[in-house]
């Protein structure tokens, strides 16, 4: 490919495992690039970096899962996906790795976040420009910064205000890259069943950290309220399947007919989420939002939604009793729909690309 080359590197897996926000956010940004006839390089481990426990084993399952051919020698794994050229490597060997890339491809662009990444951003930054993104308020996230990167994407305007950004780093507030809302909405073999239910509720990742405990009282308090819970990082299912009113759903990409299924979302965070695309993605299906009051949640609803302090119980069922589902609904739609949008311009206004290669 004769175009200019992008190269995303960091210490998790390569697309296209999804564990949460920040892996969705930077495969579609990738994906974009593509479309736009960049060349792209997506550098990752198959070791997690916060424990080095073997993913490898997941990714062939998931590549074979999709009909997707890999190559795999001398414990590295390559592949192709949407158009992307991923590279999974042990966690001891991907800055070497990384420099091998540098040094081949001279990428226009280096996009990198979360764990370790200062160490790459320092070594990307002698041949390319650099992005640190942001992806949430974290010492884990934000430590990108000791790296020096020419430009720090933060994923929300709140995200934007929390980072001590060193001179010689630009922030720019980047709001995480969307996909239409899906046009076709069957359900998957293993969602038989959730058929819509009016007045249902969805949450998404119910840990502890997300608000399960408040969502527990709420499954007590709303009897006649059907509770969709969709696992997230880790699997919660003995905390809830023995409650007549909840429908659990293992771990799944399939989540437009979820939303279509559900007339509000719940995000009772007890931490400061960054910018929950959860709540973006239902506001594309017209369901709106009840959230936390924290971090960067209000942000991501603005007008689509109603705002809680995470421990007012009394607030949270007088909400999902009475919320102008269609009203609000509809507000939340015209809040997300203009997140949906090229996001290689905004790139370019950063200094990033250059104009001519946005698109």
């Amino acid at each position: 490919m004769s175009g200019p080359t992008v190269v995303f590197a960091w210490r998790r897996t390569p697309p296209p495992l999804l564990i949460g926000g920040a892996e969705v956010s930077q495969q579609l940004l990738a994906e974009e690039f593509v479309r736009a006839g960049w060349r792209v390089v997506y550098l990752g481990s198959h070791e997690a970096p916060w424990n080095g426990s073997a993913q490898i084993g997941h990714l062939r399952a998931h590549l074979l899962a999709y009909g997707t051919q890999w190559e795999e020698a001398g414990g590295e794994v390559r592949y192709r996906w949407n158009g992307v050229s991923c590279r999974a490597v042990p966690q001891d060997r991907l800055e070497k790795t990384l420099w091998e890339v540098l040094s081949e491809v001279r990428p226009e662009l280096v996009v990198t976040s979360q764990e370790g990444a200062a160490d790459i951003a320092a070594l990307a930054r002698r041949t390319s420009r650099v992005a640190g993104w942001l992806h949430s308020v974290s010492a884990n996230s934000h430590g990108v910064l000791h790296g020096g990167p020419h430009v720090a994407l933060a994923t929300s305007k709140f995200v934007a205000g929390r980072a001590q950004t060193p001179a010689r780093t630009k922030t720019v507030v980047f709001y995480p890259p969307f996909a239409p809302a899906e046009s076709d909405l069957t359900l998957p073999t293993s969602l038989a069943g959730l058929d819509h239910a009016p007045g249902g509720v969805l949450m998404v990742n119910p840990i502890p950290a997300k608000g399960s405990v408040l969502l527990h009282q709420l499954i007590h308090r709303l009897p006649g309220r059907r509770f969709t819970l969709v696992e997230g990082w880790w699997d919660t299912a003995r905390e809830f399947t023995g409650y007549p009113n909840v429908r659990w759903v293992p771990r799944t990409y399939a989540m437009g007919s979820l939303y279509a299924g559900s007339d509000l979302l719940l995000v009772p965070s007890q931490v400061e989420d960054a910018f929950p695309r959860v709540i973006v993605e239902a506001g594309l299906h017209g369901v709106a939002t009840v959230g936390s009051s924290r971090g960067g949640i209000p942000e991501a609803i603005g007008d689509g939604g109603v705002i809680l302090h995470p421990d007012d119980a009394d607030a949270w069922v007088k909400a999902i009793e009475s919320a102008d589902r269609t009203g609000l609904g509809a507000k939340a739609r015209t809040g997300a729909v203009p997140l949906v949008r090229p996001c290689l311009p905004e790139l370019a206004a950063a200094g990033l690309i250059p104009a001519a290669a946005a698109g």
